[in-house]
Formats: C-alpha cells, sequence, structure tokens
C-alpha cells in the first residue's frame, strides 16, 4: 500500500508542473513575447481562468504528502523551511502582479505588476527545480530525521551542503527552460497573430536550450549519485521512461515549426510528466535521500499505518473523480483561442 501511495504523491506533484507549469512557463516569458497591452491582457487572459486552480495539485500533493508519510512532511517542511517560505512570498507576489494589473487603470503600475508577475514566474521556476535537485542529490539527514540547510554555503559539492550548489542550480536553469518553453507552447495555442507567432519562436529558441540541459543533467545527476541508475539495471522496462523523453523533444521539435500547437503542446506535456516519472522510478523506494545512506527516509520507516492508507484511498479516489471532472469542465469552458472584450 506504501508503494500506491507513492505513486499518487509522484502522479499529483507531476499533474501541477504540467499544469501550472504552462502558466509559470507563460509568466517566464510574459515580458518578451507580449509587447503591447492588448497582448499582455491576452496572455493573462489565456492563463487566468485556470492559474489558481492549477496551484490547487500542489496544495493537495502536500497534504497527501502529510496524510501518507507523515515523517518525510515533517522533515521536509522543517529542513526546507526558508526556501517554502520564498516559494510562498513568489506564490503571493505572482496572485498579487495578476490581480492588481487588472484594478489599476496606470500604464506606470501597471508596468510594475507586470515586472512583479514575470519575475516571480521566473524565480518559482528557478526554485521549484532546485527543490527536485535536492531530492535527487540528497539532504544532510541525520539519525534523528533531520536536517537543516542553508540557502547556500558553496557552489561545490562538499560535506557542508546548501539548498544551492552548482547541481541544483543546473536543475532550477533546467527548469525554468523547460517552463519557458511549456508555457511558450501553451501561449501560441491559445493565440493568434503576431504573439502567438512570437511565442511559437520563443519555443524555438528554447528547444536546443532545453535538449542540451536534459542531457547535461542526466549525467550530472549519473556522477552526482551514481545509485540512481540501480533500479534502470534491475528493471529493464524503466529504459522505456528516457526513450519516450527523446521521443517527446522530436515531436516538439517538429511539430512546433509547421504549426501543430495542440501537439507541440502534448508532447511538451508528457516530457515533463516523464522527466518527474523518471526521477520517481529511479529513487523509488526512497523518497528523500540522505547523504549518508543509513538515514534515507523511504516508503517502508515514513509511511503511515497500513489501515488508515487504506481507507484513505477509498476516499482519494472519490475526491480525484471530483478534482479531475472539475478541471476538465473548466479546460473545456475555456477552450479554444483568446479573445479580449468586443473581439479585441
Amino acid at each position: 500500500m506504501a508503494s500506491v501511495w507513492f505513486w499518487i504523491v509522484a502522479v499529483m506533484i507531476a499533474a501541477y508542473a504540467v499544469l501550472d507549469g504552462f502558466d509559470l512557463g507563460a509568466g517566464a516569458i510574459y515580458l518578451i513575447a507580449a509587447k503591447t497591452n492588448d497582448e499582455r491582457r491576452r496572455v493573462l487572459r489565456a492563463i487566468g481562468p485556470v492559474w489558481d486552480g492549477n496551484e490547487v495539485w500542489l496544495l493537495t500533493a502536500g497534504g497527501t504528502l502529510y496524510f501518507a508519510f507523515p515523517r518525510i512532511y515533517a522533515s521536509s517542511f522543517s529542513g526546507f523551511y526558508l526556501p517554502l517560505m520564498i516559494v510562498l512570498w513568489l506564490l503571493i507576489l505572482r496572485g498579487i502582479g495578476i490581480e492588481f494589473r487588472a484594478h489599476i487603470d496606470n500604464t506606470v503600475w501597471q508596468d510594475f505588476f507586470d515586472v512583479v508577475f514575470s519575475v516571480s514566474s521566473i524565480l518559482l521556476a528557478v526554485f521549484f527545480g532546485a527543490a527536485l535537485g535536492n531530492v535527487i542529490r540528497g539532504v544532510p539527514l541525520d539519525s534523528t530525521g533531520y536536517f537543516f540547510e542553508p540557502l547556500w554555503v558553496s557552489f561545490k559539492l562538499e560535506e557542508r551542503i546548501g539548498i544551492l550548489d552548482w547541481y541544483t542550480a543546473l536543475t532550477g536553469v533546467m527548469a525554468l527552460v523547460t517552463l519557458a518553453a511549456h508555457g511558450s507552447y501553451y501561449i501560441g495555442l491559445k493565440t493568434d497573430e503576431d504573439l502567438g507567432r512570437r511565442a511559437r519562436g520563443l519555443a524555438l529558441l528554447c528547444w536546443p536550450v532545453q535538449f542540451f540541459l536534459t542531457f547535461m543533467t542526466l549525467v550530472s545527476t549519473y556522477f552526482v549519485r551514481p545509485e540512481i541508475m540501480d533500479n534502470y539495471r534491475q528493471h529493464k522496462a524503466g529504459l522505456l521512461i528516457p526513450a519516450v523523453v527523446v521521443v517527446c523533444l522530436g515531436i516538439m521539435l517538429w511539430a512546433n515549426p509547421k504549426g501543430k500547437e495542440k501537439l507541440a503542446f502534448a508532447a511538451s506535456s508528457l516530457y515533463i510528466t516523464f522527466m518527474l516519472v523518471g526521477a520517481a522510478f529511479a529513487t523509488y523506494p526512497v523518497m528523500l535521500p540522505a547523504r549518508d545512506h543509513r538515514y534515507d527516509l523511504t516508503i517502508y520507516n515514513s509511511a503511515a499505518g497500513a489501515h488508515g492508507l487504506s481507507v484513505g484511498l477509498v476516499w482519494w479516489i472519490f475526491a480525484a473523480v471530483l478534482a479531475v471532472g472539475y478541471f476538465v469542465f473548466m479546460y473545456w469552458m475555456f477552450r479554444g483561442k483568446v479573445q479580449l472584450e468586443g473581439g479585441h
């Protein structure tokens, strides 16, 4: 049962990365892709109906982690307290940038909140990527099951490490480029004319960087944590995961210049999903690796009681059906190209 909940948490994180990833990416390219006030309004209108709903997946992933793996929840939320507070403030600033811009009819203040929205989106993408890098690299857990990391100590991987080092900075940049491309595909899908063409052009510029960073990150991960390949060696079917990642990269490169926005966006969504699935597959059954493997937090030493997990699964399935139904309805209601009021 603990394995089932491990993959439930992984799926919910992947859902958040795909769904909130495109509006984070839209924010990252916002100041470059949208040149005029009307174009910026169209970008915000494209993500407006769903951006706050997408963040529900982050909350539910945290709630699920608390229910199924309370020890990991306690350890990670205390150890990552500083970056979590930074992420919380960035989420607040991002919401302020979106909402305040719509209520202030002043060019100077609109430009100010545009910068707030875009910069907070960029930093969120970097911090989420760095967080994933920390989980893969390992954290300084001790025998008590707790740890503390400052924001940074040195960009070298030494005995005393921080949230940011060269490896987690690499995963942060990787996340930023990936989500910028993902957001570009989405804006290209939801808009037309100059804005849509500009967004597709940015996605095309992101592709070689994304391709390079994908393989650079995979190689760096092997040198930082060689045992990451153990599950792939034991279960050859897992090699399908990187194969799908490569295929998705190829589809994005082929579909985007041909104007096949839906296919490019779907390929980007699958790329993000399988990159995260690949990370989960590689670390399983460890959920929070320690620098000293004796103190790893796994699904076996961190899960809640079997009875609670069994009963909780029934309620989770019921809630998941409602949530998926709601999101399908929302995206169906706001399908098609974005139009401003009056058709402008």
